[in-house]
């Protein structure tokens, strides 16, 4: 039996500088959210080993997030942050090489004014960069970015690539296409994972239920299958729809019933492999 691994949560120090997209009505995410606040949350739902997200695109919140993880035998890994279409980023990276918890680089092109951000060639440069340092990258995008996301991932065939939040689909408003048939047409790449995470925060907050996220939930299982999901919360960022607790009882739900192996894939063994987790007993003393 896998360990439960969650694939996606976020941890910070909160400062409204630093975190100008927590609004108004995001107010329950205006506090600290921090690594004893996670083990808490985690202990009680059983995971075991988790996946740190960066959310500042900075390079020392990179750095933090993994001063944090060599400390923890909780966190896993960490998807950070690196400023891909820079010169500077081959230096950076040989920086981080001898960081054996920094899994994956992520950039948010969610918030890119630009909806052709990702097929940018200095972007591009970068992202071919990667597979020599054995990372892999995370992608942040809405739904409209789907196909010049697959355009995207079509030019780097060998890159091992990670569908964030199922690309966050209209589920507040219970539409389905054309997310649906771009979702399956990504999934034809192998090379292509998806983390079933993200999806309370795109229905409704103050009404979201199982129910409403399932049918997004059994397009991403028909389209990936259980050798290719990863579950994650999205902690804190889950608040406000949903507690942490919450939401791996909807994931349960989900996968009840497929077979015991399944599950097992889903709600961890996809993680530990794609992003290639150490357990705990094999951490330097």
């Amino acid at each position: 039996m896998s360990e439960r691994i969650d694939a996606h949560h976020h941890l910070w120090r909160y400062s409204k500088g630093e975190y100008p997209w927590i609004n108004e009505s995001m107010r329950p995410l205006a506090r600290d959210f921090l690594l004893a606040d996670l083990e808490r949350e985690a202990e009680a739902c059983s995971v075991k080993g988790t996946i740190a997200v960066q959310v500042r695109q900075s390079p020392e919140e990179t750095e933090w997030l993994l001063e944090l993880a060599e400390r923890s035998t909780l966190i896993r890994g960490v998807v950070g942050w690196a400023p891909l279409a820079s010169p500077e980023l081959p230096a950076l990276l040989d920086d981080w090489r001898a960081k054996s918890k920094l899994k994956a680089l992520r950039h948010i092109v969610q918030d890119e004014a630009d909806d052709q951000f990702l097929l940018r060639r200095e972007f591009n440069c970068g992202i071919a960069r990667l597979r020599d340092y054995s990372l892999v990258y995370d992608i942040l995008i809405y739904e409209r970015h789907l196909p010049t996301g697959i355009a995207f991932v079509d030019r780097h065939p060998k890159q091992i690539f990670v569908l964030d939040h199922i690309a966050k689909p209209r589920i507040k408003e219970r539409v389905l296409e054309p997310w649906r048939t771009h979702v399956r047409e990504l999934a034809r790449r192998e090379n292509v994972y998806c983390k079933i995470s993200g999806m309370v925060t795109e229905a409704d907050w103050d009404s979201c239920t199982g129910e409403d996220l399932r049918p997004y939930f059994d397009v991403a299982l028909e389209a990936f299958g259980p050798k290719r999901l990863m579950a994650g919360s999205d902690w804190p960022v889950c608040l406000l729809a949903a507690s942490y607790a919450r939401w791996y009882s909807m994931l349960r739900e989900f996968v009840r019933t497929l077979t015991a192996s399944e599950q097992d894939l889903i709600l961890g063994g996809v993680a530990s492999k794609v992003y290639s987790l150490a357990s705990p007993q094999t951490y330097p003393k």
